[in-house]
């Protein structure tokens, strides 16, 4: 999934300010504090103006030269890579929360079925691209989420998958191969189901992009849509209409659950 590329966290902001305030407080220059830190002037300064993560050992160092008193340390909490983009988050609250989900992938593998490799060059390719942590807290937060797939009572889970997200080389064969076997291996379970909608039969409507519809336990229904840059979780009930029907016309053309498993096997022994 794409970063929302909008003005950097108001965590980030607030804690570079409270850096600035303190040294300033207690006159210390922020040459003085990078060079104690072990960074360029320049870098400090774009922690301060809140256009870079404020890391710990700054925090520290500033903390000890302006005596903060661990009131600047103690900020570090507050500055933890969230697990999903912000656009995401109402969404994956609802797939929390639901006993039934009905998923299409047109270029990408669910995120609900990613291996951890396949879930890491996404993220770690992104654009604009973001830090390590952050990597490597969302690779986290959507391997938490197939939790789903694996639950007590078992939510039913079904999804269609596009051919071109079956070929297309994410990381590689090796990561390829490993993630197709994978979706073999999840595709057993008695509560989830993966169908394959192959190039040649795939409907126009297949084209406008993946889309996922929840029921939660409360009986709630939402349908969830995303873009290059949003991401937009509907409960309106034209919308639902709209979606349930575009999700049938594609469901309509994939292949059944058995001629999906042997695709996905000879697709793996293609590569």
């Amino acid at each position: 999934m794409s970063e929302t590329n909008c003005q950097p966290p108001a965590a980030w902001r607030y804690c570079g300010s409270q850096i600035k305030l303190w040294r300033a407080e207690a006159s210390v220059s922020r040459a003085a504090l990078a060079d104690e830190a072990g960074y360029d002037c320049e870098y400090v300064k774009s922690m301060e103006n809140g256009r870079r993560r404020p890391t710990l050992r700054l925090l520290q160092v500033a903390d000890q030269m302006c005596g903060a008193g661990g009131k600047l340390a103690a900020a570090q909490q507050y500055l933890k890579p969230e697990p999903f983009p912000q656009r995401t988050q109402a969404y994956v609250q609802a797939e929390a929360e639901a006993i039934a989900l009905y998923a299409y992938g047109a270029l990408l593998i669910p995120g609900l079925l990613q291996t951890k490799e396949y879930a890491y060059e996404l993220l770690s390719k992104s654009c604009p691209p973001v830090d390590e942590d952050t990597v490597r807290e969302r690779v986290a937060g959507r391997l938490k989420r197939q939790q789903k797939l694996h639950g007590k009572p078992p939510a039913h889970v079904s999804f269609v998958i596009h051919e071109a997200a079956l070929r297309g080389m994410v990381g590689g064969r090796d990561v390829m191969r490993s993630q197709l076997a994978h979706l073999l291996e999840v595709g057993k379970r008695r509560n989830v189901s993966i169908q394959v909608l192959p190039f040649a039969v795939a409907p126009p409507v297949a084209l406008g992009g993946p889309m996922v519809l929840v029921e939660t336990v409360e009986h709630e229904q939402y349908g969830y849509v995303e873009g290059q840059e949003t991401g937009a979780l509907y409960a309106d009930a034209d919308t639902l209409n709209a979606l349930r029907q575009r999700l049938g016309a594609i469901r309509m053309q994939a292949l059944n659950i058995a001629e999906s498993a042997r695709f996905i096997g000879k697709v793996a022994d293609e590569l």
